[in-house]
């Protein structure tokens, strides 16, 4: 039967080599392929419910927000724990699910059962799930920042977008960053605006996580003195503010068979617009924002801060899913930051940090280099042992030494045979 295989290969030799190129390239794909990690994910099934109440202490988190949530998904099939935390204005439930269970499924129940609890909730509070990530999800880490931070050695030409001679930034939409805060703010937007909901679409990104900056809020600063002169209140200034940013779809004319949107667009889109909007009127004269109030670009409280080179700046994270292979995710990220880079607001760069895929490849080669070497030790220890490369090369290879046979004879010699040497 052998033989019958051998003959045939031979005859079909070509045949045979062009399906071995096929088998072996097809290995080799897979091989690219195989989900490698340097830490494993042991991480147990797990679903985190995040609530963000910022008027709430943490005794008022606790007994409004963390315990209705456990109470709801106590009793929940499939589940082994629950553990929460209550914060100054926020609250993390987590939920343990036996290894068995379905994520995806148990992730459905949970909603179920937050949509039962949200009317014994505050009417604030917005239970939010976490991404289908763990802790060991981070794969890729990245900086949004200035080309030139703080304008060290940047080409300036004033009205262009850039860095301008009086030491302010100046951006394409024609908006002046003055203030530190307004600069790591414009930072922040351009990361949650352009960069993460493209980076968003790579296969094997649960979520990006944004740290750093400021999230980008227009400051209304008003002054007691002059809200007394005008005879208004700090509720005369927030009605007028909330008037004065609207936008009403009225209807619509005919006119010869033409149908016209009629449509009052007042929404405030720049802080020059906040400090024109009228929020009161004296004697027929119109008091705007700017009289009684100073307008600017802050940002909202933040709890952490980001810097690179002693520079601050905004940190952005990929998690990647849950059984996901992060030496493929990685590499996937950093390609998709390549191209977004190309179309980023002149003046801002993205930076790499950190790359799991470099530390993946890296462990491999280390992991191949020693089995290399122990090969080459083992079969060099061979050879001073017993003298012939050759025979050290074979014990190398083959725990088991190949039969014997006479050599005046075909007959295989063992230790009970006696060979028959023929007359």
């Amino acid at each position: 039967m052998i033989a019958a295989v051998l003959s045939a290969s031979v005859r079909a030799r070509w045949t045979i080599l062009f399906f071995t190129a096929i088998v072996a390239g097809s290995g080799a794909w897979q091989l690219n392929l195989l989900p490698i990690d340097v830490t494993p994910d042991i991480t147990n099934k797990q679903v985190q419910i995040n609530t963000v109440v910022p008027t709430l202490s943490p005794v008022e988190i606790e007994k409004r927000v963390t315990f209705p949530v456990e109470t709801a998904l106590s009793g929940l099939s499939g589940v082994e724990s629950t553990r929460s935390f209550s914060r100054n204005g926020f609250s993390q439930v987590t939920v343990i699910f036996k290894d068995s269970a379905d994520l995806y499924f148990m992730r459905q129940q949970v909603r179920e059962r937050l949509d039962q609890a949200r009317p014994n909730l505050p009417d604030m509070a917005e239970p939010q799930m976490g991404p289908v990530s763990t802790g060991l999800g981070e794969v890729f880490h990245y900086s949004v920042e200035f080309r030139y931070p703080n304008g060290k050695s940047a080409p300036r030409v004033d009205g262009k977008p850039g860095w301008q001679t009086d030491g302010t930034f100046l951006t394409e939409e024609g908006d002046v960053l003055a203030t530190n805060i307004a600069k790591l703010a414009y930072l922040r937007t351009v990361q949650d605006w352009i960069v993460r909901p493209q980076l968003r679409t790579t296969p094997g990104v649960a979520d990006v996580d944004s740290l750093g900056g400021y999230v980008k809020q227009y400051v209304v600063e008003p002054d007691a003195a002059k809200l007394a002169a005008y005879g208004l209140s700090y509720d005369d200034l927030a009605t007028g503010l909330a008037k004065a940013n609207v936008s009403v779809g009225a209807n619509y004319v005919q006119r010869s068979g033409e149908a016209y949107l009629v449509r009052a667009d007042a929404r405030l889109r720049s802080a020059d617009q906040i400090a024109s909007a009228v929020i009161a009127d004296r004697a027929g004269v119109p008091v705007t924002v700017a009289q009684v109030a100073r307008v600017e670009v802050g940002g909202e409280l933040r709890r952490g801060a980001a810097s690179r080179n002693g520079y601050e700046t905004v940190i952005g994270s990929a998690l990647m899913l849950v059984g996901a292979n992060s030496r493929t995710v990685a590499q996937a990220v950093g390609e998709k930051l390549t191209e977004i880079g190309k179309t980023m607001p002149e003046g801002i760069d993205i930076v790499p940090t950190l790359d799991r895929s470099q530390l993946v490849l890296a462990t491999i080669h280390t992991v191949a280099r020693n089995l290399l070497e122990g090969a080459v030790l083992v079969a060099a220890i061979l050879f001073f042992l017993l003298g012939n490369w050759r025979a050290a090369v074979i014990a190398d290879l083959f725990a088991r030494p190949p039969p014997l046979r006479c050599p005046h004879c075909e007959m295989i010699l063992t230790k009970s045979v006696e060979p028959k040497v023929p007359k």
